[in-house]
C-alpha cells in the first residue's frame, strides 16, 4: 500500500470510512477477469448510515446546480443515487432517483429505468464503485435514449484508470468521489 495523498476533510473522513469498512484483502478475481490482492465492497459504506452521510456530503459539493435526477446501473448506483436524493431533500435539494434495470423488463411499467427519471432531466450517473467504467457507459446510454441529458459521472470509489477516458470521449464531466491511489492503491492492482 502507498502513501495516501492528502484530501480536503469531508473526502478523508470518506476514505477512511471505505478502508475501514469497505476495503477487503485477500487473493480475489475482479469482475473483468483480472486478479487482485484488495477488493472494493463499497457497499458497505453506502449502506451504513454514517457512510451514506458522508458520500452524500461529498457528492453533493460535485453534483452541478442544474441536476433534477441521480441514478445508474442496479445494483452499485441503487444505495448512492436513493441515499443522495434523500440527504439532499433533507436539505432543500430536490434530485429524483431512478435505477437502470440490468435487462429490460416485459411485463407492469416495461423498459429497463425504474424510478423518477423524466425526459429532458439533467442527471448525475452514480456507481459505488468502477473498474473499467462500462456500468457507467451503459446506464449514460439508456438515459440518452430515454430523452435525458447527462451532466456528471460521479461514484465512490474508481478502482480503474479508464472511467475518465471514456467519460470525455462520451461527452460527460466525470468527477470521482475517491480514487485507488486515493486509498493507498495503485490503479489496476
Amino acid at each position: 500500500m502507498n502513501e495516501l495523498p492528502e484530501l480536503s476533510a469531508r473526502l478523508d473522513a470518506l476514505r477512511r470510512h471505505v478502508l475501514d469498512h469497505s476495503v477487503k484483502r485477500g487473493d480475489f478475481t475482479l469482475k473483468s477477469g483480472a486478479k487482485s490482492t484488495w477488493f472494493l465492497d463499497t457497499k458497505q459504506t453506502a449502506c451504513r448510515p454514517d457512510g451514506i452521510l458522508l458520500v452524500a456530503d461529498a457528492m453533493l459539493e460535485v453534483i452541478p446546480d442544474e441536476a433534477t435526477a441521480i441514478g445508474g446501473l442496479t445494483m452499485g448506483a441503487d444505495p448512492v443515487a436513493f441515499g443522495v436524493a434523500a440527504v439532499a431533500a433533507t436539505r432543500g435539494r430536490m434530485l429524483r432517483s431512478f435505477s437502470v434495470r440490468k435487462q429490460a423488463k416485459g411485463h407492469g411499467v416495461t423498459g429497463r429505468l425504474a424510478g423518477a427519471l423524466q425526459p429532458g432531466d439533467k442527471v448525475v450517473i452514480t456507481e459505488d464503485t468502477a473498474t473499467r467504467g462500462s456500468s457507467l457507459m451503459e446506464a449514460v446510454e439508456v438515459v440518452r435514449g430515454f430523452g435525458a441529458e447527462v451532466v456528471l459521472v460521479s461514484l465512490i470509489v474508481d478502482r480503474g484508470d479508464t472511467c475518465a477516458t471514456i467519460c470525455e470521449r462520451a461527452g460527460v464531466a466525470y468527477t470521482p468521489l475517491l480514487t485507488a491511489p486515493d486509498l493507498g492503491f495503485d490503479y489496476g492492482t
